[in-house]
């Protein structure tokens, strides 16, 4: 295991616990509101953690990841939003499911350097498995018709950030 892995895997045991737990691999899918309030809260995170990155990272990787998902979440939200509307559908946070995206703000805030740009890389892991996770179950059998072709418009973008969170996170 190389020093950047294993410290990844060290930082992540640490201070992300929830990063080394298997996703749960959800056979419904959320009701309509609970699911925009996931992808309010994947979005926001997205959004907030790649401003972080931009201001606190010299890793290049990490840069160029996150002003990609600054960009792509920026418009997902804008899509949100309107597809909500459409639907007819609140926003509805649940905080008891996770991830917990203000404690993940708070910790990422709390680093610098390599530190920060390991625990990002964890963060980003951690959340794109799960949205892949509720975005697949939304995309294939959500009741909402607007909200379901956003699922579907957004799962192979969701499936192409955790492809790139799981290299960030290996160290390449």
């Amino acid at each position: 295991m190389n020093l950047i892995a294993r410290r990844a895997f060290l930082l992540a045991s640490a201070s992300l616990p929830f990063v080394g737990a298997p996703a749960a691999h959800a056979a419904d899918p959320l009701p309509d509101a609970r699911f925009v309030g996931f992808a309010q809260a994947v979005n926001d995170f997205e959004i907030g953690a790649s401003r972080l990155a931009l201001s606190k990272s010299m890793n290049e990787n990490v840069r160029g990841h996150a002003s990609r998902m600054l960009a792509e979440h920026t418009e997902a939200a804008e899509e949100l939003r309107k597809a909500r509307a459409e639907a007819g559908v609140s926003y509805a946070p649940d905080p008891s499911q996770p991830p917990n995206t203000t404690a993940m703000l708070q910790r990422l805030s709390a680093l610098e350097g390599a530190d920060f740009d390991i625990a990002y890389a964890n963060a980003q892991l951690a959340l794109q498995t799960e949205a892949e996770v509720q975005y697949g179950a939304y995309a294939q059998s959500g009741q909402g018709g607007a909200l379901r072709r956003y699922a579907q418009r957004q799962l192979p973008k969701v499936k192409a950030h955790l492809e790139y969170s799981r290299l960030l996170a290996g160290g390449r």
